[in-house]
């Protein structure tokens, strides 16, 4: 029996079969391999012909790519999720909590738990969200929450993503593709459903309208605010559009009229309740923000403040991705909910701290440096993988701008089955939960969305790094 340095979520440390992975097993076992590589190949296709793609950007050969995804599923217990989801729930709860404060009273401040120069020299903190009432009390209506998995029942948080979370549409498409292909699995497999997501997430918006929203029994007016058909993330917006059955609207289909954002239709200007947008901050409104932006709509910050739409998320929530204030998050979930954190974070250095950069700049070798407002896995430093050349680089620009980063210990990311040329090999994950938030409560999706790192090896995972996805499995137990 060989004992393993990373956790198999199929194996465990010990190589004993994990219950999670029973079924699955014993019908693996009896696959013809060569049938399942004629299923790959043809998820693949699936995947080609419904479009599902995303663009590279900052490389020389930028370009529309399919995601890959291996067929192999993960499977996760519905014993560790419900531990996993309480976790996952009291997060959010607690960062919604959190930018409420710090655009009003900013108790956790005055408290000592936070140092103030994290909000006030905090590019993602905008001032024209002090004061501000979002409908229903909701700023993080739409969450991803990166986690990994080091051990039974040991998850930590890699980062929270509380502005534009994406990846929910591969989620989706992920299990509409396994229900084609291999329906005798979720017959032996009590599969908990994600596909009334959509529903869940045109409910939760919905839920949140603004004072001057629509009057009582009327539905209210949603729509899905895209920068374009060249953001990476196109496809997602047009797809969650048309399964909430919205308009999927640009920064030239909206004008303010009468102290409302309408939209354009051909029956005229038809006012909007609730904008589920997918434009950043900056971008938003070039009257309030970047004066040169063409994909918000002039004006549209003053009809939010004056109680005319609904944004979700919220402007201003882009603070809570901070990685700087990451560090902080075990404090501010105490803090808003009288409660120790059920999920762990990672240990986590400030580079704006001069004690914290002088130990990671001795030791890149064996940290992951990443930029503070950083995505996508760009601009990051994975110490123990970097060549000398690539450190010796990174060290400059960590030296010219120290505030710009932090770093974490290179953490044992569990591994999953993949399916590979030699047949099913581990490879390291991690997963994204998405998470909706309406005045009615928090509904945490059973799953979400699995990144597999398809080299060997390799602990990144995301997409634009060549990364893939899976469908991931909760068993109802």
């Amino acid at each position: 029996m060989t004992k393993t340095d990373f956790f198999d979520e199929m194996w465990g440390f010990e190589q004993d079969l994990r219950e999670p992975y029973a079924q699955f097993h014993e019908w693996f076992e009896q696959e013809d391999t060569a049938r399942l590589r004629a299923k790959q190949r043809e998820a693949e296709e699936l995947f080609r012909l419904t479009g599902i793609t995303f663009n590279v950007y900052g490389r020389d050969d930028a370009e529309e790519r399919l995601i890959p995804f291996d067929i192999i599923p993960r499977i996760i217990s519905g014993n560790e999720w419900y531990k996993l989801s309480r976790g996952i729930e009291q997060r959010v709860r607690a960062i919604n909590a959190f930018l409420h404060d710090i655009y009003h009273k900013q108790e956790i401040i005055k408290a000592g738990r936070l140092p103030s120069e994290m909000i006030a020299n905090n590019d993602a903190f905008l001032p024209q969200m002090i004061g501000v009432e979002p409908p229903g009390g909701v700023y993080t209506h739409i969450v991803g929450v990166d986690l990994v998995h080091t051990g039974p029942g040991e998850f930590y948080v890699l980062e929270d993503n509380a502005r534009t979370p994406s990846g929910v549409s591969y989620m989706l498409e992920n299990r509409e593709t396994m229900l084609q292909m291999f329906p005798e699995l979720f017959s032996c497999n009590r599969v908990q459903s994600v596909q009334n997501y959509p529903t869940n997430l045109r409910r939760s918006l919905g839920a949140t309208t603004p004072r001057l929203g629509p009057t009582h029994g009327e539905d209210p007016v949603v729509a899905v605010l895209t920068p374009g058909i060249f953001n990476s993330a196109y496809f997602e917006h047009a797809f969650l559009a048309d399964q909430m059955g919205v308009e999927l609207v640009e920064g030239h289909d909206l004008r303010v009229v009468n102290g409302r954002v309408a939209m354009r239709t051909i029956r005229g200007y038809t006012p909007i309740d609730v904008l589920y947008r997918r434009v950043d901050d900056e971008f938003l409104d070039p009257l309030n923000f970047r004066p040169d932006s063409q994909l918000g709509v002039p004006g549209i910050m003053d009809v939010y403040r004056a109680g005319g739409i609904t944004i979700a998320n919220a402007p201003g929530t882009g603070i809570a991705d901070d990685k700087a204030i990451y560090s902080y998050m075990p404090d501010i979930v105490e803090f808003y909910t009288g409660e120790r954190p059920l999920l762990n974070n990672v240990p986590t250095w400030r580079c704006s701290d001069p004690d914290d950069f002088a130990y990671v700049r001795e030791n890149l070798a064996d940290l992951v440096v990443k930029e503070v407002h950083g995505s996508g896995g760009y601009g990051m430093l994975v110490g123990p993988a970097a060549t000398k050349k690539d450190i010796a680089a990174f060290r400059k620009k960590l030296e010219a701008r120290p505030a710009n980063y932090i770093a974490q210990p290179t953490l044992s990311l569990s591994t999953v089955p993949t399916f590979t040329r030699a047949g099913l090999s581990p490879r390291h994950v991690d997963l994204r939960p998405f998470v909706l938030m309406s005045p009615n409560g928090i509904n945490v999706t059973p799953g979400g969305l699995t990144r597999v790192a398809l080299q060997k090896g390799s602990l990144v995972v995301n997409s634009s790094q060549g990364g893939g996805t899976k469908d991931t499995w909760v068993l109802e137990d």
